[in-house]
């Protein structure tokens, strides 16, 4: 089921996030009620994925005041503190610490209830300018928190759930008989390549995960995003959507950086972290779960016409469709043609139901990023 757009030009960013958090405790509903009155740490809780599940915990407590959720974020802060972070600084059930995952974790380090690792760069155009401190995130972070991880279990409180955000390039460019793409499909990646410092990172992090769930029996749960999109993601951020939408708002022509023939599912932010939120605290052990949608698969250029048209109808933008070329000679290198998930096993063994389509997921995210078009490259 697919729901219509309620939104339209009149509605605040504020509007949006509200009637985001809402649907991602609701949709997750059997998994906070796992997450209810535990401690949970956040990695990377500044970025993307971090501003809805951070404010989706948190808000977890206004629902039920007598088991709330503690939560602990931890980020680098290259890029400065958010402004939607550092409004929360005060409440009471949040913890911020500047800490970057490649360091040593710091001493005396609580335990936790429940580890979601998303501390990394995911935008292609950064993990390429930084593949080195890519890699570290996504194997000598990742390594650092499963040691403690297994050093909490010797303490006698084991973690209840751990995620590792792994990635749908894990996958590579898959040929079309692997298309929908199942979590059982073991890639077609390159090792050397300008995206191998992160594809290569996250399929080691998947081996390292699974290793220390067999060997020393933890929780431990992989998602594999794809193609996420929508609110927490900064307009600079260098991937398409932020990129139409920045032109949209600056009444600039859509600026096409391929050929527009490119296909990918696009999966709204508030499906996806409801479904990151079921693989935490419901998956099974060692196991890795797509977290996307199945449809419509879009091309580059007819998302570039969806976005302009919901542009028109929100804003009256009146832009047409340019080609450009980007400043990245290896932009397009090892580019996957097409991206598209099978969510079969996240739908049979989650309960995972994303409902909001693209028209309204785009219309949602212009009107979020009308709001909120500060911030640094991340």
């Amino acid at each position: 089921m697919t729901i219509a757009s309620s939104f339209d030009a009149t509605h605040r960013g504020s509007a949006v996030r509200d009637a985001d958090i809402d649907h991602i405790l609701t949709s997750a509903e059997d998994a906070f009620e796992r997450l209810a009155g535990s401690d949970l740490l956040i990695t990377g809780g500044g970025g993307f994925l971090g501003y809805y599940l951070t404010q989706a915990a948190l808000a977890y407590g206004d629902r039920d005041p007598a088991r709330p959720i503690q939560v602990t974020v931890f980020d680098s802060f290259i890029r400065g503190l958010p402004d939607w972070l550092d409004e929360l600084r005060d409440h009471p059930r949040l913890t911020v610490r500047a800490q970057d995952l490649r360091d040593p974790l710091p001493d005396g380090m609580p335990d936790f209830d429940f580890i979601i690792h998303a501390a990394g760069i995911a935008s292609p155009t950064y993990y390429r300018a930084h593949p080195i401190e890519t890699m570290d995130a996504n194997i000598t972070g990742l390594r650092t928190l499963l040691d403690h991880a297994v050093a909490q279990a010797g303490r006698g409180r084991p973690v209840r759930g751990f995620l590792f955000y792994s990635s749908s390039e894990i996958y590579g460019d898959p040929s079309a008989d692997a298309i929908p793409t199942a979590e059982t499909y073991r890639g077609f990646v390159s090792c050397t390549g300008p995206r191998a410092c992160y594809d290569e990172s996250k399929r080691y992090g998947e081996t390292l995960c699974v290793t220390f769930a067999q060997v020393h029996g933890l929780p431990i749960t992989m998602a594999r995003p794809f193609n996420n999109y929508g609110p927490g993601m900064k307009i600079t951020d260098g991937r398409v959507i932020a990129d139409f939408a920045r032109n949209i708002l600056d009444g600039s022509d859509i600026t096409m950086l391929s050929d527009g023939t490119p296909t990918r599912t696009f999966c709204y932010v508030a499906d996806a972290i409801a479904g990151y939120f079921k693989v935490l605290a419901l998956g099974r052990p060692g196991e890795p779960y797509n977290v996307g949608v199945e449809g419509p698969e879009i091309s580059m250029i007819d998302l570039a016409r969806a976005m302009g048209a919901a542009g028109h109808d929100l804003f009256g933008y009146a832009g047409t469709i340019t080609a450009g070329v980007s400043p990245e000679a290896v932009y397009l290198v090892d580019n996957p043609s097409r991206r598209q998930p099978s969510i079969d096993k996240a739908r049979a063994e989650l309960a995972f139901d994303p409902t909001i389509g693209l028209e309204d997921g785009l219309r949602r995210t212009l009107l979020w990023y009308r709001d909120n078009q500060g911030g640094e490259r991340r």
